[in-house]
């Protein structure tokens, strides 16, 4: 040691000296760098684009099981897009990409109602993937600031948690670190997230965790303050696991869910459930209010809607919202098989709804793939109201289309399509997304892509009535920008 702090000879002092001020340095620099992306703001976009993705390719020219752009994916990654009254503002994040789709980024933005203007979107991540089931989901807490939870595909790679570090606020967010959502391989990872925030009270944070074998099963989480989170505890674990979505009415908060069963593999879903809980996940009921035991592991329980397994359909789950009873009204696709192609037609649009006593199904609309993914809104009036992309599109039969507005005036029995919002378009347009208490004028958010290959990705918005459509700007060379109006 002595030899190489005091060397004899001149040229050996010249280069410990070099080394000893290199490494002296070193730990200064890191340190220096950290804070500095502590302390920076997120770095801007100069424009608006999408994520394209595709899964499990098929024969025929219908190519894979689902396709096309995916900033908005999937109906499992809820919320995306909330109004903010108190800013007159709706912020929202996506599944962002570079030129050449390259890779995944989780972007934040908003639209300002008042000036109708969006600024260039922030870029809050590189996820090091282009699977768009990594895609970022929102959330608004009392004091404003904004929750963005960044999800895993499976426990393949890790989540992470992130907030704004002022109130309405897309500049500066802090990495939240909890070692509630730990697992073996990672420090923390949830999969299709969906926190709920409810007002004065908790977070409550519903996900799935994938097991060894690929199953997913559901779970929830709680949380104070967004820092400090319970350990999730399992509440449903059918055989192979369950996809779901969820919505809150006041402490509640509702979840509808499928199940895979064990001998049909992974892409065979059947089945609807609804189960409900007032207590942050702690414990859960039926919709009348029988106590449930969980997690739940027989597939017949009081949680089931419809035994679909007995009519030989699969189910896919679409939306859920509460009408003025604060009764739960579920969304969903039933089909004949999961490949893409006319062969599993009829694809029907259905609804369930709890009449108090009995679920009430019914459905009448029809598409052409069971990823045709789009929302449901039940209006003040009492009319119900689907903007989805029913119509054929330039790649049928592949995910997506032609968006449209249906509109019932009878709680589902019949439907009236309205408008159509996208005509001869070039891509297929998909998963038109409801953001939470959606302002009119910024009443829908989805992309497009082409079904059937690579491509580039926009991302659209609409107000509630359909007579405005709007772009995003892809190339941006100011702050802000008017969104491209397309209707």
């Amino acid at each position: 040691m002595s030899r190489f702090l005091f060397p004899t000879d001149a040229a050996s002092m010249k280069t410990r000296i070099i080394l000893l001020a290199t490494l002296w340095a070193l730990p200064v620099c890191w340190c220096l760098s950290c804070a500095l992306a502590e302390s920076a703001e997120l770095p801007a976009a100069d424009g608006y684009r999408g994520i394209w993705y595709a899964c499990h390719r098929q024969p025929g020219e219908y190519v894979f099981k689902y396709s096309g752009g995916m900033g908005t994916f999937c109906a499992k990654h809820r919320p995306i897009a909330i109004y903010a009254k108190e800013v007159d503002k709706t912020f929202f994040c996506y599944g962002g990409t570079t030129p050449g789709n390259k890779t995944l980024l989780h972007m934040v933005s908003y639209y300002d109602h008042k000036t109708g203007m969006v600024p260039r979107p922030r870029i809050l991540m590189d996820k090091k993937t282009t699977d768009a089931h990594d895609n970022p989901v929102i959330s608004i807490d009392q004091k404003g600031h904004l929750w963005v939870f960044s999800s895993a595909h499976g426990n393949l790679r890790p989540s992470c948690l992130w907030v704004s570090k002022k109130p309405y606020d897309i500049n500066e967010f802090e990495r939240v670190e909890t070692n509630a959502f730990a697992t073996k391989r990672h420090k923390m990872n949830f999969c299709y997230a969906q926190p709920h925030y409810i007002p004065g009270d908790d977070f409550c944070l519903l996900l799935t965790r994938y097991t060894n074998n690929g199953g997913r099963m559901l779970y929830a989480s709680s949380s104070p303050d967004g820092h400090w989170w319970t350990k999730p505890k399992p509440y449903a674990t059918i055989d192979m696991g369950h996809y779901q979505v969820s919505e809150r009415c006041g402490k509640r908060v509702g979840t509808c869910f499928n199940f895979h069963p064990n001998h049909k593999g992974g892409n065979w879903r059947t089945n609807l459930y609804y189960m409900e809980t007032s207590d942050a996940g702690k414990s859960w009921t039926a919709v009348d209010g029988t106590p449930l035991k969980v997690p739940l592991t027989d597939e017949k329980n009081p949680a089931l809607v419809h035994d679909y397994q007995g009519d030989g359909r699969l189910v896919y789950l679409k939306d859920m919202c509460f009408d003025a009873e604060g009764r739960p009204v579920l969304l969903y696709m039933t089909s004949r098989g999961w490949q893409a192609g006319p062969g599993n037609d009829p694809r029907i649009w259905e609804t369930a709804r709890w009449t108090g006593h009995t679920w009430e199904i019914r459905g009448s609309i029809h598409s052409d793939n069971n990823y045709d993914m789009g929302s449901l809104y039940i209006e003040e009036d009492g009319r119900w109201r689907i903007i989805a992309p029913t119509e054929t599109g330039p790649q049928p039969y592949n995910p997506g289309g032609e968006v449209a507005i249906w509109v019932s005036r009878n709680q589902g029995k019949s439907w009236e399509k309205v408008k159509q919002l996208t005509n001869n378009s070039e891509f297929n347009h998909s998963y038109c997304r409801r953001p939470l208490n959606a302002h009119p004028d910024f009443y829908a958010f989805w992309a497009d892509g082409h079904g059937r290959k690579p491509s580039e990705s926009r991302l659209y918005f609409s107000n509630r009535d359909g007579n405005y459509v709007g772009r995003l700007p892809i190339s941006m060379t100011d702050e802000f920008a008017r969104p491209e109006v397309i209707k």
